[in-house]
């Protein structure tokens, strides 16, 4: 099929459009987060469960990664969800009580001023095993954390 060039001009620019919205899309997407502070009582509580999260920050570090980060508190006993895998990789910042990390099935328990990691994919899983609130930030860096 042959286009006059006057077809082709009432085209032009609903053919524009799709490539506009793409990119503005994709703009949003590399965006990278500014400084900032994140003062605790500047952080609202959400409940997921039987935890309670406060979100840090979400988005792209100036060198491509994505990042996310929260704080969360768990009652004696719980967990925020069962054991997962995922392409991120995270790490886990303990501020107060006792939490167990179970990584590919073997568990450490870890208290204030521990620190856990987990490659990406790797199965894995946190409980409060102390008697009272576990505190402690979660870090989550690569993959799809930005969502």
């Amino acid at each position: 099929m042959k286009l006059k060039r006057r077809e082709m001009c009432v085209m032009l620019p609903a053919m524009a459009i799709p490539a506009v919205f793409a990119s503005a899309v994709a703009a949003e997407e590399t965006k990278v987060l500014p400084t900032e502070m994140f003062p605790f009582e500047k952080m609202s509580p959400r409940k997921s469960g039987v935890a309670e999260i406060r979100s840090v920050l979400k988005g792209k570090l100036a060198t491509g990664e994505s990042i996310e980060v929260h704080q969360t508190t768990l009652p004696p006993g719980g967990m925020p969800h069962p054991p997962h895998r995922h392409v991120h990789s995270e790490m886990w910042l303990i501020r107060e009580g006792t939490v167990e990390l179970t990584v590919e099935g073997k568990s450490t328990q870890m208290g204030p001023g521990s620190v856990g990691f987990v490659h990406s994919n790797d199965e894995h899983g946190i409980k409060n095993v102390g008697s009272t609130p576990a505190i402690y930030f979660v870090v989550a860096v690569g993959g799809s954390v930005a969502g």
